[in-house]
C-alpha cells in the first residue's frame, strides 16, 4: 500500500485524502473548462488528460463546458475544433455544458450579494479602478461608490443588464477587502457591460460576469468535486472560495480548487493571445497549420493520440513549472508512429536511373512488408521496370570506404527487389547527374531464396518506377520558431524568432498505391522519415506532411 501512495501524484493524494475522510466516491466529478476563443494547445492536452485521467480512474464523470463568457472573443468555429479535438484524443465527456447555460442563475446570485450589501456598482472606468487597488505592497483606495445605497445599486444593476449604460461607464464589484495583500480579493469586478451578440444567447444580454465569478459557481452548479487548473490560478483560489461562500448550501458538494504546473515545451509558445498574433500576421496558414502547438495542428502534422497521451503520462503532474523538451514528444511519436504507420517508398530528391540490361517495356510486381512492427500488417505488391527514381543523395560517382550507398563500380540492394550496380551518368551542362546507368543481377531477386538473393551488400536503397510513379508534394516542416523560449526575452518580440526555414516544399514521386492514401494515416516513407497526406490533397495533387525526421540522438533516460 505504501508503494502504491508512493506512486501517486499530488493531486491524486487529494483526492484519495478526501475519500479516506469520508467524502463519496460516488459524488466525485471531474471537468474541463475551455474558453471558446482559439483552439486547443499542447498545454491544454495536460489539462485535458488529467480531468479525464481521473475520471477514468475512479469512474466519474467529466463534463466538458465551455467558459463562454467574452462574446467578443469567441466564436463557434472555436467550439467546434475544441469538441473534435477532445475526441480525436479518445476522451468522453458525460455532458456537453456552457456557461452561458447558467447566466440566469449567476445574475440572481449577483442580485442577491447587492441585496446582501457585499456587490455594488461602480461608475468608474477600469484605469482608475486598477490605480485605486494599487499593488500588494500598498493598501488600495476604497472606490467612492464602495458604500453607495443597496437600492439605487440594484436599480443600476438591472439598467446595466438591459444595456441602458454605454460599455464601459459601469461595473459590478464585490466588496471584499481594498487592504487584503491578495490583489484578487481587492473589490474584484464581477461583471462589466459588454454589447456583443453570443454565438449561443444572442442579444439577450448586454452584460458579462467575470471569469472568476462565473467559473467557481459554475463548478458549484455542476456539483464539481475537484476543479483542477493551472497553477497561475493559484492566487484566485481564496477569490473563489470567497465567492463559494456566498452561494453555498448545506448537503451539497462544495467544489474544491486545486492547481498544477502548466507545461512548457521548447520550440512551442502556448500564449492564446501570441497564437492570435500568428494567425492574424499570416506567420502561419491557420489555427491548424502543422508548424502550431495546436493539437489540430500537431493532429495535421500527423502525431498520434497515443503518442500526445504517452508524452503527457511521462511528463507527469508537478507543482512547478518546467520546460519540456521538445526532443521528448517527438521521442514518443517516433516510438507509435515506428508500431503503426505504413511502410511505403517515396522519393523526395529524385534522380532516374536505368537498369540497362532489364527487358524493355517489361514490368514485375515485387512483394514487401507493410510493416515489419506488425506482423498483421501484412504485404503489398509494388511495380518494378526497367527506369526508376532514386534519392539524389544515394549516388556518388566516387564514395569514400564509409559511404555504403550506390556510387561507379559498387552494388546496392533496392528494397524488395535486385542487386544493382552502377556503371555510368549522364549530365547537364552544369555537371549535374541527370540519369544514373546500371545493371542488375536477375537471379538475385529478394525472397527468391537463389544463391545470387542470398548475397550480402552493405546498401539498401529504397526506390520507384518512374513508369508508375505518382508525382507528389512534400512538405518538410521544422520547428517554427529557432529558440527554445521564443518568449523568454522580454526585450524583443517573439516574433523574430520565426524559423524562415520551418517549411521546405519539395516535389517527388511515390509508389502508386499512394494515390489512394487516407488523410491522416501514418505512413513511413522507407529510410527518410514519418510522413501523413494533408487535407491540401486533391485528385490533382498529392500533399504529404513530415510529421518527424526517421531518428534522433534523443534517447529516454
Amino acid at each position: 500500500m505504501e508503494e502504491l501512495k508512493k506512486s501517486l501524484n499530488f493531486i491524486e493524494h487529494i483526492i484519495e485524502e478526501d475519500i479516506a475522510a469520508g467524502f463519496p466516491k460516488e459524488k466525485l466529478r471531474f471537468r474541463f473548462p475551455p474558453e471558446p476563443n482559439g483552439y486547443l494547445h499542447i498545454g491544454h492536452t495536460k489539462a485535458i488528460c488529467i480531468n479525464f485521467g481521473f475520471g477514468e480512474k475512479y469512474g466519474a464523470p467529466v463534463n466538458l463546458r465551455f467558459d463562454d463568457t467574452n462574446p467578443a472573443k469567441e466564436e463557434q468555429e472555436f467550439v467546434d475544433s475544441i469538441k473534435a479535438d477532445i475526441d480525436w484524443l479518445g476522451f468522453k465527456y458525460d455532458q456537453e455544458l456552457y456557461t452561458s447555460d447558467y447566466f440566469d442563475q449567476l445574475y440572481d446570485w449577483a442580485v442577491q450579494m447587492v441585496k446582501d450589501g457585499i456587490a455594488y456598482v461602480d461608475e468608474q472606468p477600469s484605469e482608475k479602478i486598477t490605480e485605486q487597488r494599487k499593488n500588494p505592497f500598498e493598501e488600495g483606495v476604497d472606490s467612492p461608490y464602495r458604500n453607495r445605497p443597496t437600492e439605487e445599486s440594484l436599480a443600476l444593476f438591472e439598467k446595466m443588464k438591459n444595456g441602458e449604460f454605454e460599455e464601459g461607464s459601469m461595473s459590478l464589484r464585490a466588496k471584499i477587502d481594498m487592504k487584503s495583500p491578495n490583489m484578487n480579493m481587492r473589490d474584484p469586478v464581477m461583471y462589466r457591460i459588454l454589447k456583443k451578440p453570443h454565438h449561443r444567447t444572442g442579444e439577450k444580454w448586454k452584460i458579462y460576469p467575470m471569469y472568476d465569478w462565473a467559473h467557481g459557481e459554475s463548478d458549484y452548479i455542476e456539483q464539481i468535486s475537484h476543479s483542477l487548473c493551472s497553477l497561475e490560478f493559484e492566487n484566485h483560489r481564496p477569490l473563489y472560495d470567497w465567492y463559494l461562500d456566498q452561494v453555498y448550501e448545506e448537503n451539497t458538494v462544495r467544489n474544491k480548487q486545486r492547481e498544477f504546473a502548466r507545461m512548457n515545451v521548447s520550440y512551442m509558445i502556448t500564449s492564446k493571445r501570441k497564437l492570435q498574433r500568428l494567425v492574424a500576421e499570416k506567420a502561419v496558414s491557420g489555427w491548424d497549420d502543422p508548424r502550431m502547438p495546436t493539437i489540430s495542428g500537431m493532429r495535421r502534422l500527423g502525431f498520434t493520440p497515443a503518442s500526445i497521451i504517452n508524452f503527457i503520462e511521462r511528463v507527469g503532474v508537478a507543482k512547478r513549472e518546467n520546460l519540456i523538451d521538445i526532443q521528448l514528444l517527438e521521442f514518443f511519436v517516433r516510438e507509435d508512429l515506428n508500431k503503426v504507420a505504413t511502410r511505403v517508398m517515396t522519393v523526395i530528391d529524385p534522380v532516374k536511373l536505368v537498369i540497362t540490361n532489364y527487358p524493355e517495356n517489361e514490368e514485375e510486381w515485387l512483394e514487401t512488408e507493410n510493416n515489419p512492427e506488425d506482423e498483421n500488417a501484412g504485404t503489398r505488391t509494388v511495380p518494378f521496370s526497367k527506369e526508376i527514381y532514386i534519392e539524389r543523395e544515394d549516388f556518388k560517382e566516387e564514395g569514400n570506404k564509409k559511404f555504403f550507398r550506390l556510387k561507379l563500380g559498387g552494388e546496392v540492394r533496392l528494397k524488395s527487389a535486385y542487386i544493382i550496380k552502377a556503371e555510368s551518368v549522364d549530365k547537364d551542362e552544369n555537371g549535374e547527374i541527370t540519369t544514373i546507368y546500371a545493371t542488375y543481377d536477375e537471379k538475385s531477386k529478394s525472397g527468391s531464396g537463389s544463391e545470387e538473393s542470398l548475397r550480402k551488400v552493405k546498401g539498401t536503397l529504397h526506390w520507384v518506377s518512374a513508369q508508375h510513379a505518382i508525382p507528389v508534394e512534400v512538405r518538410i516542416y521544422d520547428r517554427l520558431f529557432t529558440t527554445p523560449q521564443p518568449d523568454a526575452e522580454k526585450e524583443t518580440d517573439f516574433m523574430e524568432f520565426i524559423n524562415p526555414e520551418s517549411l521546405k516544399t519539395v516535389q517527388g514521386f511515390a509508389e502508386p498505391g499512394l494515390q489512394n492514401a487516407e488523410i491522416g494515416h501514418p505512413y513511413q516513407f522507407q529510410r527518410i522519415g514519418y510522413f501523413t497526406k494533408d487535407r491540401d490533397s486533391s485528385d490533382d495533387k498529392i500533399v504529404f506532411n513530415r510529421t518527424v525526421t526517421l531518428k534522433d540522438s534523443f534517447k529516454l533516460e
